[in-house]
């Protein structure tokens, strides 16, 4: 195994220590380090939700068992959030390399400041869940098309909104396994068998992280973490863009 696959796993161990501690920004740390090693932006996604696929599974099983899902928000999300992963996946396939890759990386920066406006905001007063369908759609899209941004995008909305946060992480995650096997089946089909090392070592740090990511979640300051992870995302995105704009 050469470098590059150990920088992959690297990559995977600490994406999922983010998520883990912070239930969020496993999509987006992992495919702005991936841009940041050079993978194409289309194809660092694609990789990212092979991945994710494990992850997610995982994770909603878990949801499930603990009854922390809402199943009739669940469905509508799961389909909503599904059709915008494919017409996202295949948006950023079929878009040149290098015109995508300061598209993401101003998207991915846009991302980063989302994180950072979640450690700073104080609780919004609640309000009804509506559109949800539409939230799920533009979550679906934007997560496929630009890397990450699933959970930012629509556990943020839904709790500002006023659900029960146990519920809005676990329905979330668990229609999120959906949305990542149709933006990966999406994927396979526009860019055909692209996922080899770095889905490989995403998911061998990710499981190598995740007991350490439970602990992390109970001991490290959440607001703060949060912040930092925000900022460390904006910062490699900023070099993402110079690069490829400069490049």
């Amino acid at each position: 195994m050469d470098d590059p696959f150990f920088a992959f796993v690297a990559v995977g161990f600490v994406a999922q220590l983010i998520d883990g501690a912070l239930g969020m920004a496993y999509g987006v740390a992992s495919t702005t380090a991936l841009v940041f090693l050079g993978v194409p932006p289309a194809i660092a996604s694609a990789n990212v939700h092979v991945a994710e696929v494990f992850t997610t599974a995982a994770s909603g099983t878990s949801h499930a068992i603990a009854r922390n899902i809402d199943w009739r928000l669940f469905r509508r999300l799961a389909l909503a959030g599904s059709t915008g992963a494919v017409l996202g996946a295949f948006f950023i396939s079929f878009i040149h390399a290098d015109a995508a890759r300061p598209l993401i990386a101003a998207y991915l920066f846009v991302m980063g400041l989302v994180v950072i406006s979640k450690a700073l905001k104080p609780p919004k007063a609640p309000t009804p869940i509506e559109k949800v369908r539409l939230l799920g759609f533009v979550g679906g899209f934007a997560d496929a098309s630009g890397g990450g941004g699933w959970g930012p995008v629509v556990v943020s909305n839904l709790l500002a909104k006023g659900a029960a946060p146990a519920i809005a992480v676990g329905t979330v995650n668990l229609a999120e396994f959906a949305v990542t096997i149709s933006a990966s089946v999406a994927f396979f089909a526009a860019l055909g068998p692209t996922f080899g090392k770095a889905a490989l070592g995403l998911v061998i740090g990710g499981v190598v992280a995740a007991p350490l990511a439970a602990i992390a979640a109970k001991r490290l300051p959440r607001r703060t973490l949060t912040a930092l992870v925000g900022v460390v995302i904006c910062g490699l995105s900023l070099f993402n863009l110079y690069t490829a704009v400069a490049g």
